[in-house]
Parts: structure tokens; C-alpha cells; sequence
């Protein structure tokens, strides 16, 4: 049996070597982010933004004050005649002189001959006249022309996920049109004779079918394009049917009908269709009975159907999968440390995920992060994810952790 590492590494290594480059580059489309920047939140881009002019494209100050000749003002008490104003989008129209200074307010450019803003506070103004304070040294409180981006540099490099410090920048350097990866197209198949539509008024056995929705938000989270495939009954033609259908997508995410039970029918169905498995189960909990396999040339997941375990096995196997095929490298798991609220013991030799929340020192400065596991009913307990933040991870070497103890923390994406 696999761990959630190794598995992991698996599906990575698997989507790396089956999906060729080539193929990545060319699925791409143009979108337009001048009316409406939203349509590119979270698109994977697929060309280099270069500059199209020196930014900043003159000497910029950073600070209200006086732009001045340092020499002018290396000592305290010298006696400056201000002569002009610059401000931003209007700019002194002359050159400073021995002895003289111009009133500078914040991203205005630099006068002919300064080379120093002297802050305002660090002056008194005399009528047409200012003395320094403090004395002056050159390059103090400005910007030089192109020292944040020279022109033709990259200033957002193909591959970056983009958001809005990566829009603002493209809006900087004029590109109103970006190339990007075509989103994957994801279709996602749940199973069960027990499942239900949302608006359905469920018998006494009966369960609304969550997990196609929020397999829906974590595929268009992690960049790819949802496709509601609707629900297979426990039986082999019809569950062989929607899943040859659901395979004209490019992913395929199916939820329930893993286990080794009489009616979870998934892999049986997988197999009759010449699909190449490469796991059926991972050693931690929730989410042991995760397949990922290959079949008809796309990457399939069989996810657990208890609804935390589908979260949870989503965010650890799926998602490096749609990163990759959106023209994304892979990220490592973003597990951070924080400091254990309370002792807490497990069993068995898998690693737990267990619904958490970490929070920080009210009022603080670096205070250390602390985290509690919540209270839950196992993997059926949505309710516990809702008021988590993250998971507790416990690893197979450590399964009894001491109140204190750095432990890793996995954080729900979008929460923390």
C-alpha cells in the first residue's frame, strides 16, 4: 500500500510522462481581461509578460518632501530656495541649481539635477526657502528609472497562476490580452443507488449527492473546468456506460464504488475497459480506498465516497493532476508547522487528516500558530470540514503527539 507521499509522487510522475509538453503548449486561448479582469483568476499563463518600457520609466520619488542636490544638504542648516512643484503625471519643467530645491509630493518624477528628496517632516520651510533638519545623502527616498523593470525583461514568466498582483501587472505593461491554458475538462461521476438530486426530497435511506458539488468547487479552485457527469446506480452496464461518456473529458473523477464491497463496482468497471491501475488504496485516513489509474489515454480517480474523504483525497491525488494538464508544475503539499492545543492519539499505521483549526495569538507579534482538532463524526461529518481551517496531519512515526509539539498542518484552500 501506498502512502499519501508516495501516491502523490506517483500521479505526478505518471501525468509528466503520459501528457507530452508539445500537447500542453498548444491547448491555449486568448481571453481579454479589460472589461471583466475576473476571467482570468486562477488561469495558468501561457506566454511571458515582458515590460514595454523601463518601470519606473523616470527617477520616482517615494516620499513628500523636496528634491534637492544632496551636496546642497550633506549638513544641517543649510538654506535651500525652493523654486518649483513636482508632482505626479507634472513634472518640474527645468533643472535645479546650486543651492535650490523643488517641492516633490510622492511618484512625481525627479527634477533635472537632484538626486535626493529630503522628507517633509525632516524640514522647515522658511517663506520661498527650506532648511534640512537632518542632513541629505544621494539616492535618499527615490526610485531609479528601471529599477524595478527593465524593457523587454519578464515581469510575469508562462506557467504563473494568475491573480491580481500578476493582473495589476499586466495592466501596468499594457496587456489587455493574455494567452492561457485551455482549462482541463474534468468530469466528475458519482455512484450509488442510495444518491439523490439537491432539489430531491430524500427517503428514509437516501443522501443528496454533495460530493459532485464540491468536486465541482475543488476542480474549478485548482484551475480546471467541471463537468457535472450526473449519477450511476450500483450496477455494471449502466456504471460502464456513463463512464465511457464521462471519459470524453479530459480528467475523470468518479466519487464512491471504491471499496471492496459487494456493490462498489468502480474498479471492476475500470479494468473490463483496459484501464491501467497504478493504486487502489493509500495508507491514511480519510481516503484509504483512493484508485488512480489510466484508461482510454486519461487520467481516472476513484475517490472514496464518504464526503471528507472525497475532500481530502481531491486536494492530495487530483490536484497536482489538474495543475499539470492546466500547464502548472505541480506545487509540493503546503504543510506548515504550528503548535499542538491538546495530546492526541491515533491508531492504526496510516497517516490522519483530521479536521482542524489553527489560529494565532490575539495581539501579538510572532506569536506561535496553535492548532486543535475539532470535534467530528468521521468522514461522513461535513459539518466539521465547514468549521475547519485545515487538517491535522499524523504522520505513520508519530501516531501519539504531546500537548505543544510542532506538528504539520495542511490548510483548506480559500481558508487559510
Amino acid at each position: 500500500m501506498f502512502s499519501f507521499e508516495d501516491a502523490r509522487r506517483k500521479v505526478i510522475e505518471v501525468i509528466g510522462a503520459r501528457t507530452a509538453a508539445p500537447a500542453r503548449t498548444a491547448a491555449t486561448e486568448t481571453i481579454d481581461i479589460s472589461g471583466d479582469p475576473s476571467v482570468a483568476l486562477g488561469r495558468i499563463l501561457a506566454e511571458d509578460i515582458l515590460a514595454d518600457r523601463n518601470y519606473p520609466p523616470f527617477n520616482r520619488s517615494i516620499r513628500d518632501g523636496f528634491a534637492l542636490r544632496a551636496t546642497d544638504a550633506a549638513v544641517p542648516g543649510a538654506r535651500l530656495r525652493v523654486v518649483g512643484e513636482s508632482r505626479a503625471g507634472v513634472a518640474f519643467d527645468g533643472a535645479i541649481g546650486e543651492g535650490e530645491c523643488v517641492r516633490i509630493l510622492t511618484g512625481a518624477p525627479l527634477p533635472k539635477g537632484a538626486n535626493a528628496v529630503l522628507m517633509h517632516e525632516h524640514a522647515r520651510v522658511q517663506d520661498d526657502f527650506v532648511v534640512p533638519k537632518q542632513a541629505t545623502y544621494e539616492g535618499q527616498h527615490y526610485v531609479v528609472a528601471g529599477a524595478e523593470a527593465r524593457v523587454g525583461e519578464v515581469v510575469v514568466p508562462r506557467g504563473t497562476r494568475l491573480s491580481y498582483a500578476e493582473l495589476a501587472m499586466a495592466a501596468e505593461v499594457g496587456k489587455g490580452r493574455l494567452q492561457v491554458s485551455r482549462r482541463p475538462r474534468v468530469a466528475i461521476l458519482s455512484t450509488g443507488d442510495e444518491l439523490i438530486g439537491l432539489t430531491d426530497k430524500p427517503g428514509p435511506f437516501q443522501i443528496r449527492n454533495s460530493n459532485s458539488i464540491s468536486l465541482a468547487a475543488q476542480v474549478a479552485l485548482a484551475g480546471g473546468e467541471p463537468i457535472l457527469a450526473g449519477n450511476a446506480r450500483d450496477e455494471i452496464p449502466e456504471l460502464r456506460a456513463r463512464i465511457e461518456q464521462a471519459l470524453r473529458a479530459d480528467v475523470l473523477i468518479l466519487s464512491g464504488g471504491v471499496s471492496a464491497g459487494k456493490y462498489d463496482l468502480v474498479e471492476t468497471v475500470l479494468e473490463k475497459l483496459g484501464a491501467e491501475i497504478f493504486f487502489d488504496a493509500v495508507a491514511i485516513r480519510p481516503g484509504k480506498p483512493a484508485v488512480f489509474g489510466w484508461c482510454c489515454g486519461k487520467p481516472v480517480f476513484g475517490l472514496p465516497g464518504n464526503p471528507v474523504s472525497t475532500m481530502v483525497t481531491f486536494e492530495l491525488f487530483a490536484l497536482p493532476a489538474i495543475e499539470a494538464l492546466s500547464g502548472h508544475a505541480p506545487q509540493s503539499l503546503p504543510f506548515f508547522k504550528a503548535k499542538l492545543a491538546h495530546p492526541v492519539t491515533e491508531k492504526g499505521m496510516v497517516a490522519h487528516f483530521l479536521p482542524a483549526r489553527v489560529t494565532w495569538p490575539s495581539g501579538e507579534t510572532g506569536g506561535d500558530p496553535k492548532v486543535e482538532v475539532l470535534l467530528w463524526e468521521g468522514s461522513g461529518d461535513i459539518g466539521a470540514v465547514v468549521r475547519a481551517n485545515c487538517f491535522l496531519v499524523i504522520h505513520t512515526s508519530r501516531l501519539e503527539l504531546e500537548r505543544g509539539e510542532w506538528v504539520d498542518v495542511f490548510p483548506r484552500r480559500g481558508k487559510l
